[in-house]
C-alpha cells in the first residue's frame, strides 16, 4: 500500500485520546502521567516562527489560569528538544515571558501522527496548528484544527475548556458566545410528560426545547 492509499485513523470526539511517551523540554513525559488533569494538547508548525512566537507567548502567559482550572499545557512540533529551549529562551529575552509547560519534541512524527496533526496538503513536514482538549478520564472532548497561517485565540481555548467542565460537572451546555457566569443551556427534554413539566419549571422558559438556568456556583 502506497503513502497515496494508506489509510490514517484520525482521534475522535469522546473516545480514549492515543497514548503517547515522547521526550519533551520537561523530560520525557506521558500523557498518562496527566490522567486526573485536564490536558490541552496543541501543535505548532516549526520554532522560531513569527505566528507561532505570538501563539507561545499567549499560552505563556495564560498559563497559570489554565493551572488554576486543573489543566495541563503540552505543546509539540517536529523540532529538536535543542530547538525548542533556544526558542524558549528567546521568547523569555525577547517577550518578557517564560514558557513553563513541557514541549514535546516529535521528531519521529509519532504523536503527530496518532493525533492526525501532519496533512500534506498543508505541509508534509510540519504539523498544522491543533488544539485537543483532553479529560481526566483521558477522553478527547474536543478538537480545534488551524492553518499554518492562522494563529489561534487563547482565551477561546480556555473558554472551551471552562465550558467543557461545566458540561461534565454539570450536565449543562453553553450556548454562542458563552462566558463563565452566563446563563446556561437546560438540556431538553426527551418525553412529552417532561416537555410538559419544563414549560412549568423554574427555568427562564422560552419553549418546551429551550431553556436556561444559572450555571450552579
Amino acid at each position: 500500500m502506497t503513502e497515496e492509499t494508506r489509510t490514517v485513523t484520525l482521534p475522535r470526539l469522546n473516545e480514549p485520546a492515543p497514548q503517547f511517551t515522547a521526550p519533551s523540554t520537561a523530560g520525557e513525559i506521558k500523557l498518562s502521567d496527566y490522567k486526573g488533569k485536564w490536558v490541552v494538547l496543541f501543535s505548532h508548525p516549526a520554532d522560531f516562527t513569527p505566528v507561532c512566537t505570538t501563539e507561545f507567548v499567549g499560552f505563556a502567559k495564560a498559563a497559570p489560569e489554565f493551572e488554576a482550572m486543573n489543566t495541563q499545557l503540552i505543546g509539540l512540533s517536529i523540532d529538536s528538544v535543542y530547538s525548542h529551549i533556544a526558542w524558549m529562551r528567546s521568547i523569555e529575552q525577547h517577550f518578557d515571558v517564560k514558557v513553563t509547560f513541557p514541549v514535546i519534541a516529535d521528531l519521529s512524527m509519532d504523536v503527530a501522527s496518532k493525533y492526525g496533526m501532519v496533512h500534506p496538503g498543508a505541509s508534509a513536514t510540519a504539523a498544522v496548528r491543533c488544539v485537543f482538549v483532553i479529560d481526566p478520564q483521558q477522553n478527547i472532548r474536543a478538537m480545534m484544527y488551524y492553518p499554518l497561517t492562522t494563529g489561534r485565540v487563547i482565551g477561546e481555548i480556555k473558554r472551551l475548556v471552562q465550558a467543557l467542565q461545566l458540561n461534565t460537572q454539570h450536565g449543562l451546555a453553553t450556548p454562542e458566545g458563552w462566558q463563565p457566569g452566563d446563563k446556561c443551556i437546560v438540556p431538553p427534554p426527551a418525553t412529552a410528560k417532561a416537555a410538559d413539566e419544563r414549560v412549568k419549571s423554574d427555568y427562564e422558559v422560552t419553549d418546551w426545547y429551550f431553556s436556561k438556568t444559572n450555571a450552579p456556583s
